[in-house]
C-alpha cells in the first residue's frame, strides 16, 4: 500500500486514480477472502478521511467519505463492502471515467447447472442481435426464466465475446445454446427447431396482456436496428402471430434486452401456471 504521505504529495489527479486502484483492491479483496486485515481496514479509513480534506468534492462526496472513515472499522462484511464500492465509484467520477455493466465489480463463482430448472420446450431464437451487450443481457434474462435452449443467427454477436460474457454472468455456460449456419426461416431450409408453435416479439402484435403463450414454442427476438427479418415474420405470422409490449412514452420503443426480459417473464409466469 502506497503511505498516506506520499499519496498526498501526488497531483490530485494521479492522487485520485492511485485511490481508485486502492478502494477497488480492496473490495475484490473483501469478495474473495470475505474478511479484510485490520492494517487495511485502518488504512482505508485513514485514506478516506484524507480525502475529505480535497478541494473540489461535493458536499455529498465529502459526506460520503467521511461516513466510511468513520464507521468502516466496526462495519459488517455487507456493509463494508457498500462504502468501498461507494468511494470507489466516486473517485472513479472524478477522474472522469465512466463504467458499463460488464466492468462492475461482481462475486466471482461458477453457476450450478444443477440448479436450473427449465421450462420443457421453451426456446429463443435471437436473430441478427448485434450488440454483445444486448445478448449477454438476453442470455442472462433467458437463464433467469427457464429457457431450455437459445439458438443464435448466423450474423448474432458471439456470446463468448467478453462483454456479453461478463453482462451474462455465467448463463453462457449453463443454457444450452446453438449457432445456425443459415438462416432457419428461407424457404430452402429445413428448420432445427423441435417446436411447432413461433411467434415474434415485434411491434404491431399482440398486447402483452392479451397473447396467449404456448407450452412449448420458440420465441423470435430480432435486430436492434431493423426488427425480425421479412421471413422470421412470415413464419411468425403463420404459426402464433406477434407479441407487443403497449408503452406510454414519445420513444414508444424499448431496448431489445429491456423487451426480451418483459416478455421472458410473462411467457415464464404462463408456464409455471400450468405445472
Amino acid at each position: 500500500m502506497i503511505p498516506l504521505r506520499k499519496l498526498a504529495t501526488l497531483p490530485r489527479h494521479q492522487r485520485l486514480r492511485k485511490a481508485v486502484k486502492i478502494f477497488e483492491g480492496a473490495e475484490l479483496r473483501l469478495i474473495t477472502l470475505g474478511k479484510l486485515p485490520a492494517e487495511e481496514i485502518e488504512y482505508l479509513k485513514c485514506l478516506a478521511k484524507q480525502l475529505t480534506e480535497e478541494e473540489g468534492f461535493s458536499h455529498a462526496a465529502v459526506e460520503l467519505l467521511a461516513n466510511t472513515a468513520e464507521k468502516i472499522t466496526h462495519a459488517e462484511e455487507s456493509e463494508t463492502r457498500r462504502m468501498l464500492n461507494g468511494v470507489y465509484h466516486l473517485l472513479l467520477s472524478e477522474t472522469g471515467r465512466t463504467q458499463a455493466d460488464w466492468d462492475f465489480i461482481n462475486s466471482p463463482g461458477v453457476l450450478d447447472p444443477s440448479k436450473r430448472r427449465p421450462f420443457a420446450g421453451m426456446q429463443v431464437y435471437l436473430e441478427d442481435i448485434r450488440s454483445p451487450f444486448n445478448v449477454g443481457s438476453m442470455f442472462r434474462a433467458a437463464e433467469s426464466f427457464g429457457v431450455e435452449k437459445m439458438w443464435l443467427s448466423p450474423f448474432c454477436a458471439d456470446p463468448r465475446h467478453k462483454r456479453a460474457e461478463r453482462t451474462a454472468m455465467g448463463c453462457v455456460d449453463v443454457l444450452p445454446w446453438e449457432r445456425l449456419s443459415n438462416d432457419p426461416f428461407a424457404v430452402s431450409q429445413e428448420k432445427p427447431f423441435t417446436e411447432e408453435s413461433i411467434f415474434a416479439l415485434e411491434t404491431g402484435g399482440t398486447p402483452l396482456e392479451d397473447f396467449s403463450f404456448p407450452k412449448r414454442g420458440v420465441l423470435i427476438a430480432g435486430s436492434e436496428e431493423l426488427g425480425v427479418s421479412p421471413n422470421a415474420l412470415a413464419a411468425a405470422d403463420a404459426s402464433l402471430g406477434r407479441v407487443s409490449i403497449t408503452t406510454y412514452g414519445a420513444k414508444g420503443s424499448l431496448n431489445v434486452s429491456v423487451a426480451f426480459g418483459i416478455v421472458m417473464n410473462a411467457w415464464a409466469s404462463s408456464k409455471s401456471k400450468e405445472q
